[in-house]
């Protein structure tokens, strides 16, 4: 199915101020769709006004679907019996009646033309499936009535309101719970799942009978409550009253002479999603705590290594426990990362300048060779970031040491992020590989720890001979892109 930008951007000439207030409508519309138990339509004009295109689509969670089948991207085209047309061209609300059948189901539609800026830039259908219609209760009136005002507001281009934005998932919808209320904030209806969540926060009369807003105080007083309802914005903020977690959305409603006409609220008890959210942000602080202390101890053994590295005499032992301690201090830069990362992903290239500035001073020392990162290694995951910090500082280590051999130069480290893959080439200015090296058959420990590590990440390794001189190792491995 064409999606609502790609269809506006091809049929229409439409600026950006106008698609925004479209897809603002888009993002709203839900709360008319489910209180009028009607499937919507969006439909724009071609630059042939002749021609209509649907452009978007909703169906109603609260009744039947009038629409068995989707109808975005088709279109109308001089048909003087399509009611999106006839709204268009005569610029006023128009609707069947007789209930017109629609594949055999009796059908009420209305057609709504949309003004922003003074011009029609689209018109709103609503099609209301009347086979599988409620019978009328206090709720179904409560709707309806509601639907009226949104509708009116609608014609009047004051719907969709400015301020805060549906979420598809946080936002309380119609079917959470509702609350109707009038002008001076007394309660005209409320839903049984709205009673069900002010029971649970321990309110135990009769709401519709209660005083305006019961909870007041806990949104700052009854001023700003009646506030709320009188703005001209939609507004939607969190309560918690007795252990209890609600989401209110203040949905003002105004009539044609702009005074206050109430406000319908939505609210959903989300205590459990709130109990979960701080069971995460627990979990989250003992997890840093964690990689805070494996860092600390890390840290401590390779002080120890560095010391033992200053106490033995063989050049051999010395070069051993250096090499130990760079492996150790590289898993420790990994984990120092993870203690003060709020994300599930490690910014690799902040652990590799540390691993880098280590290798030059523990490999060289006294010694002019240079480490640098030529690129950016991107974001990976913190399993990845603790193989990947092994495998540089390995390669690192062997070029400075067995690359450059104590003589000046640069061993070059560049990461290069392709295709959900990543790869990284470390290339000396050194002597080159020696004759009839195969670096599968070697018994370099350093070697053996890449080519483990590599295999582990299912990926590749490969190291050959520079035509200019010096050595390029290429390890390739997956890495899809992580925000």
């Amino acid at each position: 199915m064409p999606q609502m930008s790609t269809l506006l951007a091809t049929h229409t000439d439409y600026d950006e101020e106008v698609v925004e207030w479209l897809r603002l409508l888009v993002n709203e519309w839900h709360l008319l769709a489910d209180l009028s138990f009607s499937d919507l339509i969006l439909w724009v004009p071609d630059r042939d006004p002749n021609q209509m295109w649907a452009v978007a689509q909703i169906r109603p969670t609260t009744g039947p679907t009038a629409l068995l089948d989707d109808v975005v991207g088709d279109s109308v085209r001089y048909d003087p019996d399509s009611l999106a047309l006839q709204a268009f061209w005569a610029g006023e609300p128009c609707e069947t009646s007789d209930n017109k059948l629609a594949t055999g189901i009796p059908v009420d539609m209305h057609a709504i033309p949309l003004r922003h800026g003074g011009r029609i830039i689209a018109v709103l259908e609503q099609h209301t499936n009347q086979m599988g219609v409620r019978a009328n209760g206090a709720l179904e009136d409560a709707y309806i009535a509601i639907a009226k005002v949104l509708r009116d507001m609608l014609i009047r281009g004051e719907f969709p309101l400015p301020g805060a934005r549906s979420h598809p998932t946080r936002s309380p919808r119609v079917g959470d719970g509702l609350l109707w209320l009038g002008p001076g904030g007394e309660f005209r209806y409320a839903t049984p799942n709205a009673v069900s969540a002010y029971r649970r926060a321990g309110f135990l009369g009769d709401i519709v009978a209660a005083t305006p807003m019961s909870f007041s105080k806990e949104f700052g007083g009854e001023e700003e409550v009646l506030r709320l309802m009188t703005d001209l914005q939609v507004s939607e903020r969190e309560v918690v009253v007795a252990n209890v977690a609600l989401r209110f959305r203040f949905i003002p409603l105004h009539d044609a002479d702009g005074a206050s006409a109430g406000a319908c609220v939505v609210l959903r008890d989300i205590t459990q999603i709130h109990r979960l959210d701080q069971q995460l942000i627990t979990k989250d602080a003992t997890i840093r705590e964690i990689h805070h202390r494996v860092k600390n101890n890390l840290q401590t053994v390779s002080a120890l290594l560095r010391m033992q590295a200053r106490r033995v005499q063989s050049p051999e032992a010395k070069q051993a426990l250096a090499e130990a301690m760079s492996r150790v201090a590289s898993i420790a830069a990994v984990h120092e990362v993870l203690a003060y990362s709020f994300a599930e992903v490690v910014e690799f290239d902040d652990v590799a300048d540390k691993i880098l500035a280590m290798v030059g001073d523990v490999a060289t020392p006294g010694r002019p060779a240079v480490v640098v990162r030529e690129g950016t290694f991107g974001k990976v995951s913190p399993v990845v970031a603790t193989n990947l910090s092994l495998v540089v500082t390995e390669l690192c280590q062997n070029a400075v040491e067995h690359g450059l051999h104590g003589s000046p130069g640069t061993v070059r480290v560049v990461p290069l992020r392709e295709d959900g893959r990543l790869e990284v080439r470390v290339l000396d200015e050194g002597v080159g590989l020696p004759e009839g090296f195969d670096p599968n058959r070697t018994t370099s420990l350093g070697l053996g720890i890449v080519t483990t590590l590599v295999a582990d990440m299912h990926g590749s390794f490969e190291l050959t001979a520079r035509p200019e001189g010096g050595v390029v190792a290429v390890v390739r491995v997956p890495a899809p892109e992580r925000e």
